[in-house]
């Protein structure tokens, strides 16, 4: 949404609207006209972005069963009566995403075990099969129902490269070894009714998250897509070779590489992340790309003191990361035009780790404390748009933020101050901006700050720039 005068002095007391210079860059008037063909995110697309941070919840049968290997590789199938966490309550998950901040949460439906945490009759499988409250219980549901009371965006991840009950390992069958078989293709059929039972049972999600993608039919896998665009039409897909409405950004590390543009080369049939063409430029994006795929930065919050786990496992309460390691990540993710996804555990018991929710609770409540009020903040079109600051006084970080629903447009900026003296000091330039750009410096005193456009592909449309002082 663009934000105009009103709106803006109504949200931020004391801000003052900005003034756009006229753009008067050499490019051509033709060139602005076909900024039309640029690349552009769909209405889902807009609504993840904006989302920003989100958590996922990581949760299966060999957790409750007590099978720890790393990162749920457990290549055995479990008798479905092991599934019996005693405290298991979604509502208290969600306690961590709210106190992260996060706008949306994903639910691990099912991961490399197979076990569907849903009500399901496609294989015996899944929570109708055990005694845990009667067969009845649908984890999926508990977890949309109480993102939906939190004001969080629920969203549904599933593995169909890994499933132990069907001897899934690699996306095929027999570990690996029955592409093109009978069994193979029974298992597409399973693979597709899974995913129409997700997409279809919830209401509207803010994504669907295939694990390390899924296989095409012309690959020897099922035929997802269509299932998901006729079930969740304004939701994200990540991802297969027809479609990646995001990326992976190329490490479990929290951070994308600088710069960092939405766009990838390619068209739909030919997204795959490991397209020769795709997979050096993950942490980048292309700045010439025809195919909109913003980046996703993804951690595991158990990632430090040598331990890099997405699931509970005894012991390893001392591998969360710390708030500083938190906040740099949100700088290099969110700062750098990605979204910022954390792993959470929920252990046997079923909940989340009260020392897990205070450490996202620090994280969110230092977030908001830098970034929760503006000093200033407008919106403008042109070359050059200009903030003015209620008064001269000191400010550490200025956010720029285009209108992506028009595109990346600009290609390099360059952001001075208005400082005593009547004199402009520059206090940073960079390259790409995309849907957010955070840029900080040492304090200074302005009374304005000026955003300039060195070099766009096309009008430049800034959604907001904001000043900070949250250093001071």
């Amino acid at each position: 949404m663009r934000m105009n005068r009103r709106h803006f002095l109504t949200a931020t007391a004391g801000a003052v609207a900005g003034k756009a210079v006229p753009w008067t860059s050499q490019m051509s008037a033709r060139a602005d006209e076909e900024s039309a063909s640029l690349p552009r995110p769909s209405s889902a697309q807009l609504v993840w972005q904006d989302c920003e941070v989100g958590v996922i919840y990581h949760f299966d049968l060999p957790i409750a069963a007590g099978r720890f290997a790393a990162n749920n590789m457990v290549r055995e199938r479990l008798d479905p009566n092991l599934y019996h966490p005693t405290r298991l309550d979604t509502d208290q998950w969600i306690e961590a995403a709210k106190a992260a901040g996060a706008r949306y949460a994903i639910f691990t439906a099912t991961h490399f075990n197979g076990f569907m945490q849903w009500q399901s009759d496609l294989y015996p499988y899944s929570l109708k099969y055990t005694r845990w409250r009667n067969g009845k219980a649908d984890v999926v549901a508990d977890f949309v129902e109480s993102c939906r009371k939190a004001g969080i965006r629920p969203g549904l991840y599933f593995s169909t490269h890994r499933n132990v009950y069907w001897t899934v390992w690699g996306h095929y069958v027999d570990w690996g070894k029955g592409r093109g078989t009978a069994k193979q293709a029974a298992f597409n059929r399973i693979a597709e009714k899974m995913t129409e039972e997700l997409c279809s049972r919830y209401g509207p999600l803010v994504q669907i998250w295939f694990d390390a993608g899924v296989k095409t039919p012309e690959e020897g896998g099922p035929d997802v897509l269509p299932i998901f665009e006729k079930h969740q039409p304004h939701s994200v897909f990540y991802h297969n070779r027809q479609r990646s409405d995001h990326r992976w950004i190329g490490n479990e590390q929290g951070y994308a590489d600088y710069p960092c543009w939405a766009t990838m080369p390619g068209r739909a049939g030919e997204v795959s992340h490991n397209r020769r063409e795709w997979r050096p430029i993950l942490g980048t994006g292309d700045p010439t790309g025809t195919y909109w795929s913003p980046g996703m930065v993804d951690v595991p919050l158990r990632g430090a003191r040598g331990v890099h786990n997405w699931f509970w496992k005894p012991g390893q309460d001392h591998a969360a990361h710390s708030l500083d390691a938190l906040v740099k990540m949100y700088y290099q993710s969110v700062g750098r035009n990605c979204n910022f996804i954390i792993g959470e555990v929920v252990n046997q018991d079923g909940e989340v780790p009260q020392g897990d929710i205070s450490r996202l609770a620090e994280f969110g409540r230092e977030i908001q404390r830098r970034f929760g009020r503006p000093v200033a903040e407008v919106a403008g079109v042109g070359q050059a748009v200009e903030l003015e600051l209620p008064r001269p006084q000191r400010i550490d970080h200025v956010v720029i933020m285009e209108e992506i629903a028009h595109g990346e447009r600009i290609r390099r900026y360059r952001i001075d101050g208005l400082v005593p003296g009547n004199r402009w000091q520059r206090l940073a330039e960079g390259q790409s901006v995309g849907h957010k750009r955070i840029e900080r410096f040492a304090p200074v005193e302005v009374a304005r700050v000026r955003l300039t456009s060195l070099h766009s592909i096309a009008r430049p449309r800034i959604r907001s720039l904001a000043a900070y002082a949250a250093d001071v």
